[in-house]
């Protein structure tokens, strides 16, 4: 039988292997064996070129480390756990965040590992129960709210973590946010721009810092515009597609409908389009709309409606590198970060 014996060895059934260790690869490489162990680690004092070859090496004599006794002797886990939140409304959000993390990851010693959270529980339990459990050296985690509970606990206890979005809390707290306000602020000038003279805007549920982020924005340019307008309220960027399609198309059957939709998200572009050719009209011609993009899906949408993009991935990489920095030591009020809306306005004037 296959198997390990006592002292480490791999039995093959007709031999005996030894299993592969530091030494191996340092004697393989011509490296000291304390720069192997270094650059297995992701040591930013070794070399790039020599980390890949040292990684090379192991992989291709299958070493593996022992992570249990890593920790011992370090403290760490070698593990970054993304508390993964599931939301419909924006398409692709979890896998391009992924890859993002995991480029951020990549030629280091540390892993990603997915703790799902699900919408029936407390928000903070899959964080409180990484930091009692010891599960990983940081965390990532996304849509705040302004005094995030999760945020304060982390910070209360030291932990390094890193969010996508930020809080109104007194203490500074690493972050990778996308700029929300001018996001809205550009969508509600384009359609203005264009002609609309009553706007209308979905807004993300309230209880997240980013719903007055947008609501900003928004009324700034309507302000500014002096253009009649209306929030919508009986639907939100989280509501399910199919209700805000049936909230949208009944509002287009009343009086002084909306010319206009600023949609903070694909899903809700996308219903409010279905909702505009389920009453004979084009969308983006005879009603204006401005999307939120944050996949390739819009590119491939007829017809096409102007969007503004926000980058996940890139978010992704940048939230990464800066969790990497706060488990390194790095003071948190130095990683943030604030993403700038690309603008893709592919109607025609």
């Amino acid at each position: 039988m296959d198997g390990n014996d006592r002292n480490g060895r791999r039995e093959t059934g007709d031999e005996t292997v030894a299993k592969p260790t530091l030494r191996t690869i340092a004697e393989i490489t011509g490296l000291a064996v304390t720069t192997v162990s270094r650059a297995l680690g992701g040591a930013p004092q070794i070399a790039l070129e020599t980390r890949r070859k040292v990684r090379q090496v192991a992989e291709e004599i299958g070493y593996l480390p022992d992570r249990a006794a890593q920790r011992l002797r370090t403290g760490r886990t070698n593990v970054v756990t993304l508390v993964l939140d599931p939301h419909e409304e924006i398409l692709g959000f979890s896998t391009s965040l992924i890859r993002g993390l995991t480029e951020a990851l990549r030629d280091t010693s540390y892993h990603l590992v997915i703790t799902p959270h699900f919408a029936n529980v407390p928000s903070l339990d899959p964080v409180r129960h990484i930091m009692r459990n010891k599960m990983a050296d940081g965390i990532v985690f996304s849509r705040t709210e302004p005094f995030d509970e999760r945020v304060k606990l982390l910070i209360e206890h030291d932990f390094p973590f890193i969010c996508h979005g930020r809080t109104e809390l007194g203490t500074p707290h690493a972050y990778v946010d996308f700029d929300n306000f001018t996001f809205a602020y550009q969508a509600t000038k384009r359609l203005i721009a264009r002609g609309a003279k009553r706007l209308a805007i979905i807004l993300p549920p309230r209880r997240f810092t980013f719903f007055q982020h947008v609501q900003y924005g928004f009324m700034s340019a309507v302000r500014e515009s002096g253009v009649a307008f209306e929030i919508i309220e009986d639907v939100d960027l989280d509501s399910p597609a199919t209700q805000i399609q049936a909230s949208v198309f009944a509002r287009m059957g009343e009086p002084s409908a909306p010319d206009g939709y600023v949609c903070g998200g694909e899903v809700s572009a996308l219903a409010v389009m279905a909702a505009i050719s389920d009453r004979g009209l084009r969308p983006g011609v005879d009603i204006g709309i401005v999307a939120k993009q944050t996949s390739g899906l819009f590119n491939l949408v007829r017809p096409q409606v102007d969007t503004i993009y926000e980058d996940i991935a890139d978010a992704g990489l940048n939230m990464g590198r800066m969790l990497l920095a706060a488990i390194g030591g790095r003071n948190p009020a130095d990683l943030h970060m604030l993403q700038a809306p690309q603008l893709n306005f592919v109607a025609p004037d």
